[in-house]
């Protein structure tokens, strides 16, 4: 057992010594004086883990004892001994020999040598044996604890059940780890990790845990706010004055509580980070006003991954270090959680972390590359495995204690589980869920009668589903290491199992549903034409749509021509663009990374026919994100400016001057404000500030002649004059 349950187990044990006390009046054996003894640091799944109740049969009356064993990832026992009648609690056990049957261990330091020598039963469910002690020999019995053992008993023949069920959701493997009563009481790997390498999983295999990690950017800031250090409900540009959203009114109001409760007014907006590699969080942050809001503040619940961010990011402003150390900090070093890390970069440094897999266009199972989502980490970047985050589980369940040690105050933590934010949708009847609500980086809801806490998480190849039902202290985490539903179904089946509910079907019923939906889906993209008007072509030739588009908060598509076609590039991600109709084009699949298949691209002309937008719907629930054509570099080249500055005279005598000032040019027309040229996708600079007006030039044996001004009433020349 890892730290984070010792204190449950103790808890448990305080309400059950005045009764054993009592029945215990005669103690046959006299053991030394207790020893201090520290906590364990991991978890494990040997058959001998977990915490053991029964007797030693003293002559006169039994002598109640407490065991509790784990074994570490190498798989070597340790353990602690409690004998209420003696005040005893928590005594530690060494010399350890087991061969997954038998067990022997003792009691160091005391006389006699005490030792236990015993056998596992076949149902595993009993340990008997000898138990000897200077010259003499006694018989013991244990027997599991009766929470922990009769949850572990519902989990018979569950390990069948995963089987088939990778089998049939083409998932490559799966990771399990089930908390009850403050044990761990499974904790296995199924399936494997690395198909090619036949390398199985384990409860030790790293996985990328996705939004999973949001609760425990939520629970850190808790920690924050219970030391004085923010206010959840104190306006957010107190403490994060960089934070702007494109309504000022909004911007004034947003708190803390509001990043982690998805209550922002702002839609996910996600393309803007997802697989960006540049830049930092402070950056992206600032550019977070240039994004649509499609809601007031806290008028609905919209699921948003750059609030996280920003949420993660004020929690190691809060500490003054990154969100990487103020996570490792508070969390993963008190928790025991060594190898849990923050980015898929360092989980590939480990000899035992999975692999990512999707399904491809035939249908086949296909390893893909890690997506690295560090940029926006506080979002979903943690990597972990269940063996560890069960250590999470606990701590949860615990109330905010880890050992001796209270992280978080019960009431701290209880907030964070708490409903902030009501969803607006209604969960499917055939889920068993209502009271559905959003707490801070967790579903807050009821099912089946049993208040539910969770959350899932998917990045590209990894799904994770982590749940706790408070009252019944019960926790349990899976991951796969492929997109699907299938943690969620297992996590469910589970707590059917565990909770003594009427078994639901959830895999064959999701079976079902994903084979219609298959069904669906191919006769829906059978008559996707339909949409499509016939007979139309782009109104200009092709490399009029090729060059960069800007946006200031996504920020640069880049469009280029390929052989007869078009491709465009976004944060490193590429796509064909196929003509759908007039200037709309079709994103068409590129196999390396299909993020962008079936996204419509639409260009847009300006006044003077040149194609200068381009719209790409990149937030569904948002309007379309306008891409504005950048003109060419040549436009903003100073020694090319240089060439341009000088004095020019029209026809009718007047003298314009054109001057390089701060590496823009500059235009004074006699009698008239200074005005700024901006470079244009025409070639041209247009007059800042006066719609419809620009400038071009004209040269002559390599020299600048002439200065041309297009104007809603014409074309107008001025001739250069020798300076």
């Amino acid at each position: 057992m890892g730290s984070s349950s010792v204190v449950r187990r103790r808890d448990r044990r305080t309400r059950s010594i005045c009764a054993r006390a009592r029945r215990n009046a005669v103690a046959g054996v006299v053991l030394a004086v207790l020893l201090s003894v520290a906590a364990p640091a991991a978890f494990a799944e040997s058959p001998f883990d977990g915490r053991w109740e029964g007797s030693i049969a003293v002559p006169g009356s039994p002598l109640d004892i407490d065991i509790d064993l784990e074994s570490d990832v190498d798989g070597a026992l340790s353990g602690d001994i409690s004998i209420p009648v003696q005040n005893i609690s928590d005594m530690p056990l060494g010399s350890f020999e087991s061969d997954g049957v038998n067990v022997r261990f003792k009691i160091p330091g005391i006389p006699g040598d005490p030792t236990f020598d015993g056998e596992l039963s076949e149902d595993g469910a009993t340990l008997a044996g000898a138990f000897l002690q200077g010259g003499a020999e006694l018989t013991f019995s244990l027997g599991r604890d009766g929470s922990a053992g009769d949850a572990l008993a519902a989990l018979d023949g569950l390990d069948a059940v995963i089987e088939k069920a990778l089998v049939d959701f083409k998932v490559p493997g799966l990771g399990l780890a089930v908390v009850h009563g403050g044990e761990v009481i499974f904790a296995k790997g199924f399936g494997d990790r690395n198909v090619d390498g036949q390398l199985p999983m384990t409860a030790d295999t790293l996985f990328a845990i996705g939004s999973t990690t949001k609760a425990m950017v939520a629970t850190v800031l808790a920690m924050q706010a219970e030391e004085g250090l923010m206010d959840w409900d104190e306006p957010l540009q107190r403490y994060l004055p960089s934070f702007r959203l494109s309504d000022p009114m909004v911007t004034a109001r947003v708190t803390p509580r509001d990043l982690v409760s998805h209550r922002t007014g702002m839609p996910r907006h996600d393309l803007i980070w997802y697989n960006a590699q540049g830049g930092d969080r402070a950056g992206l942050i600032e550019r977070l006003e240039h994004l649509e809001l499609t809601a007031d503040l806290r008028e609905r619940w919209q699921y948003n991954n750059l609030m996280f961010l920003s949420a993660g990011y004020l929690s190691g402003q809060l500490d003054g270090r990154s969100w990487e150390e103020t996570v490792e900090a508070r969390l993963f070093e008190p928790l025991g959680m060594g190898r849990s890390n923050f980015s898929v970069l360092t989980s590939q440094q480990d000899g035992n972390h999975a692999l990512p897999y999707r399904e491809n266009e035939d249908g086949e199972l296909e390893r893909i590359p890690f997506r690295n989502i560090d940029l926006v980490g506080p979002a979903g970047s943690v990597n972990s495995s269940v063996r560890e985050m069960a250590a999470w589980l606990a701590f949860n369940l615990a109330g905010g204690k880890v050992g001796d040690r209270q992280l978080l105050e019960p009431a701290g933590l209880a907030e964070v589980h708490s409903p902030q934010m009501v969803f607006t949708s209604t969960p499917p009847p055939e889920s068993r869920v209502s009271q559905t609500a959003y707490g801070m980086g967790w579903g807050v809801e009821v099912y089946r009668g049993h208040p539910r806490v969770q959350h899932g998480g998917g990045i590209d190849g990894f799904s994770t589903a982590v749940t706790l039902y408070p009252e019944a202290d019960l926790g349990i985490v899976s991951f796969s290491n492929r997109g699907s539903g299938l943690p969620s179904m297992i996590n469910g089946v589970v707590a059917d199992r565990v909770l003594e509910l009427e078994p639901i079907d959830w895999l064959g019923q999701a079976l079902a549903r994903a084979k219609l939906a298959e069904e669906e889906s191919l006769e829906g993209e059978d008559k996707l034409d339909q949409m499509r008007i016939a007979g139309t072509a782009p109104s200009r030739d092709l490399g009029e749509y090729v060059g960069e588009y800007d946006h200031p908060g996504y920020g640069t598509v880049t469009v280029e021509q390929v052989d007869a076609g078009l491709r465009y590039t976004f944060n490193g991600i590429s796509a064909p663009l196929e003509h759908w109709h007039y200037d709309v084009f079709k994103s068409g699949l590129n196999p390396e990374d299909p993020t962008f298949k079936d996204i419509k691209a639409q260009f847009r002309g300006n006044f003077d026919g040149q194609i200068a937008e381009l719209l790409l719907p990149f937030e569904p629930s948002a309007s379309a994100i306008v891409f504005v054509k950048q003109a060419s570099g040549q436009l903003t080249d100073p020694d090319y400016l240089r060439r341009l500055a000088g004095r020019y005279r029209n026809s009718s005598g007047q003298i314009v001057t054109l001057a390089l000032a701060g590496g823009a040019l500059t235009l004074h027309v006699p009698g008239q404000p200074l005005y700024d040229l901006k470079a244009d996708v025409s070639g041209r600079f247009v007059i800042d500030g006066l719609q419809g007006y620009s400038v071009g030039f004209e040269e002559e044996d390599g020299a600048v002649s002439k200065v041309i001004f297009f104007q809603p009433n014409g074309v107008f020349e001025a001739v250069r004059l020798e300076n």
